[in-house]
């Protein structure tokens, strides 16, 4: 098992990259790709920019690392961990899968459009060929979600429909639940976060991260820590 605080620090540089797309009012939506304890790539969005709706994170990471490794970068995202601040679309899911990766570790779920769960399973249905892909949901979501809404209070000048915003407010009371069963196993979210954690999974709530990583949410009155 991959120490908890390790996911909480990678998901933080990609939130970072998420941020600078949001300073080039870009959607917001960061990857970093992880192999063998080493960052080989990241990327945000770019359909924005490039007015193509091709250009996801995880496109763009995977053209960094083919043109890094271009006789072997099948090899390479054999074992290599993909963290995203939104979960994988339909389509970038498709791409993960035929490109075998090792695991994806997403922040928040993507419910219109989330190829790993929230709309269909690609990570792992059995019409595929390619090895099934496992996912850990959750880390750092309402992060994630806060950058999004960050970004649709803005006014894009390259919308066809653009709307007067001024008047809307940045919400960071209320978050979607996440329904942590749509992604994982309970078993998995175990040995992915800690056995004690079960809870988190059966309620529904948000994973809470202190600054050095480590889950510290409540059971039962007691304060339970990794």
């Amino acid at each position: 098992m991959v120490d908890i605080r390790v996911h909480y620090m990678r998901m933080k540089e990609a939130l970072r990259v998420a941020e600078t797309a949001l300073t080039v009012q870009e959607v917001p939506v960061g990857c970093i790709l992880v192999y063998k304890n080493t960052i080989i790539a990241r990327s945000f969005n770019q359909t924005n920019l490039s007015l193509n709706g091709t250009k996801h994170a995880e496109f763009e990471a995977y053209d960094q690392v083919r043109a890094l490794y271009p006789d072997t970068y099948r090899d390479i995202f054999r074992d290599t961990v993909l963290y995203v601040t939104v979960e994988p679309c339909i389509m970038c899911a498709s791409l993960l899968r035929q490109l075998e990766i090792k695991l994806v570790v997403f922040g928040c779920p993507n419910e219109r459009f989330g190829g790993n769960g929230s709309i269909f399973t690609v990570n792992k249905d059995t019409s595929h060929f390619e090895r099934p892909y496992k996912v850990i949901p959750g880390v750092l979501s309402r992060e994630a979600v806060t950058l999004l809404r960050k970004f649709y209070l803005l006014e894009n000048s390259k919308s066809p429909t653009s709307k007067d915003k001024k008047h809307r407010r940045l919400e960071l009371n209320e978050f979607p639940p996440i329904d942590y069963s749509r992604y994982l196993e309970r078993d998995e979210f175990q040995r992915a976060f800690g056995e004690e954690f079960g809870f988190v999974f059966d309620s529904n709530l948000f994973l809470e991260f202190d600054e050095n990583g480590s889950i510290v949410n409540e059971s039962k009155n007691k304060r339970i820590k990794t």
